[in-house]
């Protein structure tokens, strides 16, 4: 248990911080972070089923990996950042529904149909209903467990997103 709340903390701390340009106090002053999202590595059991889920439903871009082992597969998730997938894995452990990943679609809804379409499960944040949560600022989201347990949330919350 305690290696699941470590996870979320650092995952949760990670997650926060910029990758882009930072605008200072000042409008005409911009200054280059210091610290920058590299990529987030998710332990797997099964290498194949993962890589499934991360391209093919999530429709992340499969990006070169240095190893050509078998053991890794590395995706683009947005700016320089990446995600690492590695098998070995001995289980499936339960992972808290806060500690997540968070991909934002131009559409909810039509995510959603890929979803129904591939038979996979997801639901809203208080976990009651498939509806999807909308949050204050009036994005949309759901939830879903990756083959190995970790919580994936989707939302709307992109550039183009009508307010």
């Amino acid at each position: 248990m305690t290696k699941t709340y470590v996870f979320s903390f650092l995952l949760a701390g990670l997650l926060c911080l910029p990758w882009q340009q930072v605008k200072a106090q000042s409008a005409s002053t911009t200054v280059q972070p210091t610290v920058t999202l590299n990529h987030i590595a998710l332990y797997v059991q099964n290498l194949k089923k993962s890589n499934d889920f991360y391209e093919n439903i999530l429709k992340l871009k499969k990006i070169q990996e240095p190893f050509h082992d078998g053991l890794h597969e590395w995706f683009s998730i947005g700016g320089p950042a990446q995600l690492h997938l590695i098998e070995g894995a001995k289980e499936i452990t339960e992972h808290q529904k806060q500690a997540h990943l968070c991909f934002s679609v131009p559409s909810v809804e039509n995510f959603i149909k890929t979803l129904d379409e591939n038979h996979l499960d997801y639901i809203n944040w208080a976990g009651d209903s498939k509806k999807p949560t909308v949050r204050v600022d009036g994005v949309k989201q759901i939830y879903l467990k990756d083959p190995d347990g970790y919580w994936v949330e989707v939302n709307d919350d992109t550039p183009n997103r009508k307010q």
